[in-house]
């Protein structure tokens, strides 16, 4: 399946990032813009409790499950923004190398982000996007 998304890089920018610095999208194209993806499980519980790895696997789980009701995947992918309820960088590297993970060689534009809290009881990690349907 080709995506409608074309990930921009820039030799005149650093190269020791690991996500794309812009997204393309060639109009016409219509778009996916996705809430959230929290660690709930089916029953509406946090899962993995106090566990920002094993939060940000729910997160995406959850994330790729609409991306694919929607007739997407993640290379569909145009930007998005994790946020991560920590003010310890170390967390949000744990959280990021999850995310990466599931994104794979698709190095969509992303903001990486520690915030004070989530929505949810004991929620750490959450993943919002922005995707462009194929």
């Amino acid at each position: 399946m080709d995506s409608a998304v074309k990930l921009v890089r820039n030799t005149r920018l650093t190269q020791a990032v690991d996500y794309a610095y812009a997204a393309v999208v060639d109009a016409p194209a219509r778009s996916l813009w996705l809430a959230g993806a929290c660690p709930l499980d089916e029953e509406g519980r946090t899962v993995a409790v106090g566990d920002y790895e094993g939060q940000a696997h729910q997160v995406m789980r959850n994330l790729i499950t609409v991306l694919e009701e929607a007739g997407a995947g993640v290379t569909d992918i145009a930007r998005t923004t994790v946020y991560v309820a920590s003010g310890d960088q170390a967390d949000l590297v744990k959280v990021w190398n999850v995310y990466r993970e599931y994104l794979g060689a698709h190095d969509a534009p992303s903001t990486l982000l520690g915030v004070s809290v989530l929505g949810y009881r004991d929620q750490l990690v959450e993943v919002e996007a922005v995707a462009v349907l194929p």
